[in-house]
Formats: C-alpha cells, sequence, structure tokens
C-alpha cells in the first residue's frame, strides 16, 4: 500500500516563504516522476512543479522562478521551496507520484491527501 504524507502548509504573509515535504511509503515503491498540484476554491487543479527521477523538472507558469523542486530518492520524498508567495498562491497542494509496486509492470497515480497553503495580503 502507497501512501504519500504531506507536510509543511500554513499561513504566510505575501512575500514571504514555505517549504512544503512529501514522503511515500511502501516497501517496494519506485518512484517515477513526483510532484505537487494545487487547488483554490472554484478552479480547476493545476500543476505547480513535478521532478522526474533523473531530475528533470517542470513548472507551472505561475511559479517559476518563485518555486523550487527537489527530490530525496533515497527517502522517496519530494520539497517544495515556494518564495516571494502571493495571495494567488492561496489554495490546497496535493503532492502526486507516478511510480510502481513490486514487480514493476504497473505504474499507477497516488495522491496525498491535500495540506493548506494560505497567503494573506
Amino acid at each position: 500500500q502507497v501512501q504519500l504524507v504531506e507536510s509543511g502548509g500554513g499561513l504566510v504573509q505575501a512575500g514571504g516563504s514555505l517549504r512544503l515535504s512529501c514522503t511515500a511509503s511502501g516497501s517496494t515503491f519506485a518512484i517515477n516522476t513526483i510532484g505537487w498540484y494545487r487547488q483554490a476554491p472554484g478552479n480547476q487543479r493545476e500543476l505547480v512543479a513535478t521532478i522526474a527521477a533523473r531530475g528533470g523538472t517542470n513548472y507551472g507558469h505561475s511559479v517559476k522562478g518563485r518555486f523550487t523542486i527537489s527530490r530525496d530518492n533515497a527517502n522517496n520524498t519530494v520539497y517544495l521551496q515556494m518564495n516571494s508567495l502571493k495571495s494567488e498562491d492561496t489554495a490546497i497542494y496535493y503532492c502526486n507520484a507516478y511510480g510502481s509496486s513490486w514487480p514493476h509492470v504497473r505504474f499507477d497515480d497516488y495522491w496525498g491527501q491535500g495540506t493548506q497553503v494560505t497567503v494573506s495580503s
């Protein structure tokens, strides 16, 4: 059973910073791509950032230059450093992992429960 556990959300003033983390559990789980999506009230879920197994990254247009994604492969953990936060960054942030468990013939998407990020202006 694969679980994604997120932490690091909270309330911050505009211009401030937060760091999110997400750890994937599952003894044989091998992650291909892992990252973050977010959803604000009334909006669709959108890409924030993803990082592939070999380190390739992909960012949503609105966060480029402000957010940085990184991963610790040994611990199946992904981090999202969010700087220069704006009120429009307020959303629930969801961790997503695409990977496989033994015998690694099938890949699936997994989602965390979400963590609230609120940026006050």
